[in-house]
């Protein structure tokens, strides 16, 4: 079995760097965290206009009607330049739920205008801090209108539409709101992150509609977080990459008593360590792209492994990259809090490493009894 990817593929993979390497990186991010926009406008605009968010919608609703295997190297490719957009929220959860459980009707009016880039989705399943779970939701909705708060929401403050996990008749049920109607407020909240904006979502009387079947809510989270696990830790294995690569940099020029400290063990041992779990996280991904393209049986295995490993990496790379850096790792003009700050971010996105640890536990003890 081959796991990797297709000269097609890798050629996207060289269009996207190149294309991403001119036209985000450090200085984009840097824009964003120091002023006043949520996210990079220009940017977003060129990637839809890449067709990027058009990726895995099907051709009849104006999408590209490519793979899963492509969003990988995509996922992978702004993981890599931690680029401050709306793709994750957008692309991965909004998109995919629609696509997963979706009408006729609801595919046709919303997945043109999520390719198109005329609508950005987002997700709003938490309601406050903890983990996320069916018993802990409190919103309602009932007689088509729905009542509650969501917070932390990513991308929440700039979505034109949200999929909203709410109880109706007492169990959890998907519901599309549009966020542009009466009946909602957002306001803005602050988060490790600010290259990628969180929202708090009051909804008091907003008009739903109901995504999917009744009482299925939670199984569709738990299916549609499967299927962005991948994507997310494809992104992570990105950001990794490119914190080795900046201690790596760093370490062959910064001399201490006449040596690069790249040349002392305690650096090499970091900046390996690091290229082991990167390695495997990698791995794993591989996995996890065939499981999503194929929509394989081993999906939920192979997501949680490729999640638990792409949040260990990241995680490792992006604290070792500072060490290596030294004192001035920790300050303000240094790019070291890039990586950071967004490996921090996504270890939380879709539920916590500890989340995913007892997730690839229940998947591997279901294959085994099966």
């Amino acid at each position: 079995m081959n796991f990797e990817f297709s000269d097609e593929q890798n050629l996207l993979r060289e269009q996207a760097r190149g294309f991403l390497g001119d036209n985000c990186g450090t200085k984009v991010a840097r824009n964003i965290l120091e002023g006043e926009e949520s996210y990079d406008q220009r940017l977003w605009r060129q990637i839809v206009e890449m067709g990027w968010t058009a990726a895995v919608i099907p051709e009849e609703y104006d999408g590209l009607g490519l793979g899963y295997l492509e969003l990988s190297v995509i996922a992978e490719e702004l993981g890599r330049v931690y680029a401050p957009v709306p793709f994750s929220s957008s692309v991965y959860l909004a998109t995919e739920t629609i696509l997963v459980a979706g009408s006729d009707a609801q595919k046709a009016e919303w997945l043109p205008k999520l390719a198109s880039g005329n609508a950005i989705g987002c997700f709003a399943l938490a309601e406050g801090p903890g983990q996320s779970s069916e018993a802990s939701i409190s919103a309602t909705a009932a007689n088509g209108v729905l009542t509650g708060t969501k917070l932390p929401i990513a991308d929440g403050d700039i979505a034109d539409i949200a999929v909203v996990i709410a109880k109706q008749n007492g169990s959890a049920s998907a519901f599309l709101v549009d966020l542009t109607s009466s009946g909602v407020s957002r306001q803005a909240v602050s988060t490790i992150d600010p290259t990628r904006s969180h929202a708090k979502i009051d909804f008091a009387g907003a008009a739903v509609e109901l995504l999917g079947e009744e009482g299925q809510g939670w199984a569709l989270v738990e299916k549609v977080y499967d299927r962005a696990a991948v994507l997310f830790a494809w992104e992570q294995v990105g950001g990794s990459d490119t914190s080795l690569e900046m201690a790596n940099e760093y370490s062959l020029g910064r001399f201490a008593f006449g040596r690069p400290i790249a040349s002392y063990q305690a650096i090499k041992h970091k900046l390996t360590n690091a290229y082991v779990k990167n390695t495997l996280a990698r791995g794993n991904c591989y996995y996890g792209s065939w499981a999503l393209s194929t929509n394989a049986q081993e999906l939920p295995v192979a997501a949680a492994a490729a999640r638990v490993s792409a949040i260990q990496a990241y995680y490792f790379a992006s604290k070792e990259n500072i060490q290596t850096h030294g004192g001035m790792g920790f300050t303000w003009d240094f790019d070291c809090q890039f990586p950071y700050r967004r490996a921090k971010l996504l270890a939380v996105n879709i539920g916590s490493e500890g989340t995913w640890q007892e997730k690839l536990i229940s998947a591997i003890e279901k294959e085994r009894a099966a």
